[in-house]
């Protein structure tokens, strides 16, 4: 069996973690996604020694596009039609489910998303947010998925249960992305009994716990990925969110100062801070 590798962008460069040592990339980050091969790459190529701190970490981004899937698990089917009846959205959620084509959407641009440890944005003109943990596939310029990270896809129910038309407005924000601690590296899928988990504290306390395992989703990642490279050309690469399976109740809301944990092993644990911009 293949050894998972462990890719971080820490602030001195590209840097693995792999079963036979670690050290640094001479890559840069782009010239990563480049690669025909990467989990050969990083593999055997040589590594550089240097010091590491895997706490400063940075969001695993460089020149990549975010682009999200939408309904593809049962629980955010129910979720969005019910919050969409009132609105006159009819059953286009369901519809979409069921249907040979996939949602997809652009998310954001690089310098909107945030990495470990730092701040995620609920919007100002929103009264119903929460954080959407995902999968999240890592693709080449070839559009090969050489790994895996974890997604925080930062929504507000209230504005695209106002209007499903609002979708752009309600997922595309300032800080409206999270991605890390990292990107796994790996020549074989994730299995379907892959746990993804999330942890909301407030307080230090556990304000909201949700889980649910790969095997819930309807569709598989690579015919998501497929839908995505239809009419698409990836100069850099590219991360696709595969959608949420962990639905909070409509009696949450995110608030300032909310931690939002996210863990899929074996890729790790992504921690953020929510925050509201005044004004």
């Amino acid at each position: 069996m293949s050894a998972h590798i462990k890719l971080y962008k820490l602030p001195n460069g590209p840097y693995v973690d792999r079963e036979n040592g670690s050290g640094y990339l001479e890559n840069d980050w782009d010239s990563l996604f480049q690669i025909q091969d990467l989990y050969e790459h990083l593999s055997n190529t040589q590594l550089a020694e240097g010091e590491a701190d895997l706490d400063e970490c940075l969001a695993p981004i460089g020149s990549q596009e975010v682009w999200a899937c939408g309904v593809t698990y049962y629980s955010s089917r129910m979720a969005r039609e019910a919050e969409s009846k009132e609105a006159g959205g009819g059953n286009f959620y369901t519809r979409v489910y069921a249907a040979e084509r996939p949602e997809i959407f652009f998310k954001a641009t690089p310098s909107r998303v945030s990495g470990p440890g730092q701040q995620v944005r609920i919007r100002r003109d929103s009264t119903w947010d929460v954080p959407e943990p995902e999968l999240t596939l890592v693709l080449s310029t070839h559009g090969e998925i050489v790994g895996y990270t974890i997604g925080n896809d930062m929504s507000s129910r209230s504005i695209e249960g106002e209007n499903p038309l609002y979708l752009p407005q309600a997922k595309t924000f300032e800080q409206c992305a999270a991605l890390g601690p990292c990107v796994l590296v790996t020549p074989t899928p994730l299995k379907p009994t892959t746990e993804i988990r999330l942890v909301i504290k407030r307080n230090s306390r556990v304000a909201f716990y949700g889980q649910c395992k790969l095997s819930d989703m309807k569709r598989s990642v690579e015919e998501l990925r497929d839908y995505l490279l239809r009419e698409l050309e990836l100069p850099h690469g590219a991360f696709l969110m595969t959608g949420t399976g962990i639905i909070p109740d409509h009696d949450f809301t995110l608030q300032p100062n909310d931690e939002v944990n996210i863990t899929i092993e074996p890729v790790g644990t992504l921690t953020n801070y929510v925050v509201r911009m005044n004004g």
